[in-house]
Formats: C-alpha cells, structure tokens, sequence
C-alpha cells in the first residue's frame, strides 16, 4: 500500500492478509468515520468467517477514527479471543484509551 499523501485523507481503505501464522491481518490506511467504515465492516465479517484465533489491524497508516470504528473493533472482539491494533497513531490510540477499551483491544506500539 502506499503512503497516504495530503489530498488522500478522507478516502479509507483496508487491506486483508494473513501473518506468518494464517492469522488474518487488516490494514487500515486513511480516515475511519460514518461514511467510510462500511469497507472495514465488509473486511472484519470476511475475516471472522473463519473464526481465527486473532485478529489484528495493521493502524500505521490510519489518521482519524471515530466511534463508527469503535463499534467495528467491538464486534471483532466478540468473534475472536484476542484483537490486535498495531501501530495506532496518537490520535487513535487515544480514542481507544479515551473509551475505555484497552482491557478488550491489545493496542500494541
């Protein structure tokens, strides 16, 4: 994926691999909000079809979330154990720290 440029900011997208282990990975790059999280929505259900044992998202490209995003990161934690954010920016690692939700997502540097 490449770098986000300046004129890029309100366009999300996600990107789904899987890490060394199978274990699904989705990246998310842009900004995350009510009109953009249906393609992260889309992403999570395809991901947890299967039931992996966890899921992580690749956040290093990710600028904004709001409480839409919130709400998808949530339902992944019902579907699997354990749901990874690696690499959030400031901002976003304070929405999540903000709502409390540290003891469910393992936000990780």
């Amino acid at each position: 994926m490449a770098e986000l440029d300046d004129n890029a900011g309100a366009q999300l997208r996600v990107e789904t691999s899987s890490d060394a282990a199978g274990q699904p990975v989705i990246r998310v790059a842009g900004d995350l909000d009510i009109s953009s999280v249906d393609g992260l929505r889309s992403a999570v259900e395809a991901a947890t079809v299967t039931r992996p044992d966890r899921l992580t998202f690749d956040l290093s490209a990710l600028r904004f979330m709001d409480s839409a995003g919130i709400a998808v990161l949530l339902v992944a934690a019902k579907e699997v154990a354990i749901v990874r954010l690696r690499s959030p920016s400031r901002a976003v690692r304070r929405v999540v720290e903000l709502t409390g939700l540290t003891d469910v997502l393992v936000v990780e540097p």
